[in-house]
C-alpha cells in the first residue's frame, strides 16, 4: 500500500474541520490510497476523480456509493434510486424522472423561489439568529416540499429525517439513517394511490405518470427517488449557502460585485462550488481489477472520488487555495459529471443564485458568522454547518 505522511478517514470529526491540507497530501504522496478505517480506496487528483466519473462500465455505483463494510451491499438497505443505478436501467429511470426538472418547469419556479427567500429573511430577528435553522435550511425544503405536493406543516419533519440520513455513517451500522429512509418511504406510499387516480400539477404525479416509450417508474422506484429527492435536494443547497456565507464573509469586494453583476454573481456561485463543495466525494464499486499509480484497486472493492480535492487540484486549476470570483471554473465536479451529474443541478444553482442575491443586497444582513459558535455537520460525504450563528 502507498505509504504518505498521515492517515485520512473520512468519517473522522478533525478532517471535517479542514480536508484541504489533507487532500493536498493524498495528491501529492498517494494518488491511490487505500483507508483502512474507511474500508475502500481514495482517489484524489483531478484527472483520476473525472476519469472514473466517465467509466461507469469500471467505477459501478449499482452497490452502493458510501464507503461501507465488507459485505454490504448498500442496494438491497434501500429501495431503487436512480443515483445507485448503472445503464441501461439509469439510462431508462433518468428518461424517465428527468419529465419532472426540465428547463422549463425549472425556470417557472424562479419566481415562488423569490418570494420564499423574501419571506424568510422578513422572518429573521435583529439579534443573533442562526442562518442554518432559519434560513439556509428552511428554504430548500420549502421549494422540495412544494414540487413535490407537501403539506406546509410536515416540513420540518422532512428536514429532520434529511439531517438524520446525512449524519448517518455507513461503517458504524447506519441504523439511524435505514430508519429515517423507512420513515420516508412510509409517508410517500400514501401519496401514490392518490396521484395515480387524482393526479395533481407537483413532481410526484408527474413521476407516477410518466411514460417513455411504454415504461413506468414502480411504486419502490418512486419512492426511492423521493428518498434521493428530499436528500439531495434539501443538502446540497443548504449547504453551498451556509459555505457561501462563511467564504464571502472575508470578501466585502466580491460581496460588492456579486451584488451589483449578475454575471459576475452567477460566475462566483460555480468558484464556490469549486472551492468548498458542498458534496465532497462519492464512492463507486469496481466491476474489475485496474492498476493507479503502482497499486492494484481489484473488483469488488470500492473508491472514494474525492470531488472536493479534484476541485483544488493545482494542475486543473492554478492557485486552487485562493478564492477567486471570476475564475469561471468550468471544469468543477462539484455536482459529478458524466451520466450521474446531478439531475437537480439547475434547481441547485437558481435557488443559490436567487438567495444570494437578496443576502447581497438586504439592509440588514451583516456577513458576521460568529465562527467559534458555529458546529460543523458531520458527515462523511457533505461538508457544511449544523448551526452557523449570525449577527
Amino acid at each position: 500500500m502507498t505509504r504518505f505522511n498521515g492517515a485520512y478517514d473520512p468519517f473522522d470529526p478533525n478532517v471535517h474541520e479542514d480536508p484541504y491540507p489533507i487532500y493536498a497530501k493524498l495528491r501529492d504522496q498517494a494518488p491511490a490510497y487505500w483507508a483502512q478505517s474507511a474500508n475502500t480506496w481514495v482517489l484524489s487528483r483531478y484527472d483520476d476523480v473525472s476519469s472514473a466519473l466517465a467509466d461507469p462500465e469500471t467505477f459501478s455505483s449499482a452497490k452502493g456509493i458510501f464507503p461501507s463494510p465488507p459485505g454490504i451491499d448498500q442496494s438491497e438497505l434501500f429501495l431503487p434510486m436512480l443515483i445507485m443505478t448503472d445503464p441501461p436501467r439509469h439510462t431508462q429511470l433518468r428518461a424517465l424522472v428527468s419529465r419532472g426538472f426540465t428547463p422549463r418547469r425549472i425556470a417557472l419556479m424562479e419566481a415562488a423561489i423569490k418570494r420564499t427567500t423574501d419571506h424568510l429573511l422578513e422572518q429573521v430577528p435583529e439579534g443573533p439568529w442562526d442562518f442554518v435553522a432559519e434560513f439556509a435550511g428552511p428554504l430548500p425544503a420549502i421549494v422540495i416540499a412544494e414540487m413535490m405536493g407537501v403539506p406546509a406543516e410536515d416540513r420540518d419533519q422532512f428536514r429532520a429525517w434529511s439531517s438524520t440520513l446525512v449524519k448517518s455513517n455507513p461503517l458504524s451500522g447506519a441504523r439511524d439513517g435505514i430508519a429515517a429512509a423507512a420513515s420516508i418511504y412510509e409517508y410517500f406510499a400514501g401519496f401514490l394511490a392518490e396521484r395515480r387516480n387524482a393526479p395533481k400539477r407537483d413532481l410526484i404525479s408527474d413521476l407516477v405518470m410518466a411514460d417513455v416509450g411504454g415504461e413506468r417508474l414502480s411504486d419502490d422506484e418512486v419512492l426511492g427517488f423521493c428518498l434521493l429527492l428530499l436528500v439531495a435536494g434539501h443538502e446540497t443547497t443548504t449547504n453551498l449557502l451556509a459555505n457561501s456565507v462563511v467564504i464571502l464573509a472575508q470578501r466585502p469586494q466580491d460581496r460588492t460585485r456579486m451584488a451589483n453583476d449578475t454575471a459576475v454573481l452567477s460566475s462566483a456561485i460555480e468558484e464556490l462550488l469549486r472551492y468548498d463543495s458542498p458534496v465532497q466525494g462519492l464512492s463507486r464499486t469496481l466491476t474489475r481489477d485496474i492498476t493507479l499509480h503502482g497499486e492494484t484497486l481489484s473488483a469488488g472493492q470500492t473508491a472514494l472520488l474525492l470531488f472536493g480535492s479534484a476541485n483544488r487540484d493545482e494542475h486543473a486549476f492554478p492557485g486552487p487555495d485562493e478564492f477567486k470570483v471570476d475564475r469561471q471554473p468550468g471544469r468543477q465536479v462539484a455536482l459529478g459529471r458524466g451520466l450521474h451529474f446531478c439531475l437537480g443541478a439547475a434547481l441547485a444553482r437558481m435557488e443559490t443564485r436567487v438567495a444570494l442575491h437578496a443576502l447581497l443586497n438586504h439592509r440588514t444582513f451583516t456577513w458576521h458568522p460568529d465562527m467559534p459558535a458555529a458546529k460543523r455537520l458531520h458527515s462523511g460525504p457533505i461538508r457544511g454547518y449544523a448551526s452557523l450563528p449570525v449577527q
